[in-house]
């Protein structure tokens, strides 16, 4: 039985024409599925329905979204990263145990008064420190890495931070899903940080982002910021890393709603 599948020329382009034709034609493609965005049932055969591809280093998954929540496209991840979408296509609620020398990037959302009005945030911090990919000892490198990406340092937070063409926020029906950075050699964008579940925002975060098409990117080093319950004070924390140089920020174009 025919699907209503939409199959972007990216992920066809992937898959190849016989493969997407046999999912259109509903050889391939499951009547009942559990939308990879929102997590509620969706039926291809009754509704309009976005094929998505994450494509890992080794394998791929073709995963299936409600078209409301989510566009057809191709998703480039990390090995890892791979198979904490698989988990999440499954409903498997164990989240994957990190090693114990393995950081894991923190996010916090919020809302930051810059010049009189509020700007969605995204505040990042990871749990240990980054070192430079085949530096050998201790050390943190994860604003240096940053900064030479295009994230400028501040010292402080008077203005909003210039915008950084190429990356992205990618949310969709109100849950934030990754942040995008430029791929390869010009190529599709790929997740520079991928939620294993969508995550939720709230509605005000979710307007202002709708309203100003760009979320406000902030990072700074493992114990700079921490886990803070209010707005009020991860603004005091940000601050404060800015006063000692260890905040650096960007302006990322929305995509999504």
């Amino acid at each position: 039985m025919p699907r209503m599948l939409d199959v972007s020329d990216e992920v066809r382009a992937e898959i190849g024409d016989e493969e997407a034709d046999r999912l259109l034609a509903g050889d391939n493609a499951p009547g009942s599925y559990d939308c990879t965005s929102c997590r509620t049932p969706g039926d291809s055969a009754q509704e309009r329905t976005s094929t998505v591809l994450f494509i890992g280093d080794e394998t791929a998954v073709l995963a299936f979204a409600h078209a409301g929540c989510l566009p057809s496209q191709v998703v480039q991840v990390t090995e890892e990263q791979l198979q904490g979408a698989v988990r999440s296509i499954n409903a498997d609620e164990e989240a994957p145990m990190a090693a114990p020398e393995q950081a894991v990037l923190g996010i916090t959302s919020g809302l930051i008064l810059i010049e009189g009005e509020l700007h969605p945030a995204l505040v990042v911090e990871p749990t240990a420190p980054i070192v430079r990919p085949g530096a050998t000892g201790a050390g943190d490198d994860f604003l240096p890495l940053l900064i030479e990406q295009g994230f400028m340092p501040l010292t402080e937070l008077t203005e909003v931070p210039p915008v950084l063409h190429g990356w992205s926020v990618l949310l969709a029906a109100g849950q934030l899903h990754a942040v995008l950075q430029p791929g390869p050699n010009g190529g599709s964008a790929v997740a520079w940080w991928q939620a294993h579940q969508p995550l939720q925002v709230t509605e005000s975060w979710r307007a202002a982002a709708n309203k100003h098409q760009q979320v406000l990117m902030f990072a700074a080093p493992v114990g700079s910021i921490g886990r803070q319950p209010r707005e009020d004070l991860l603004r005091d924390a940000l601050d404060k890393a800015a006063g000692i140089g260890k905040l650096v920020a960007s302006a990322l174009p929305l995509a999504g709603t």
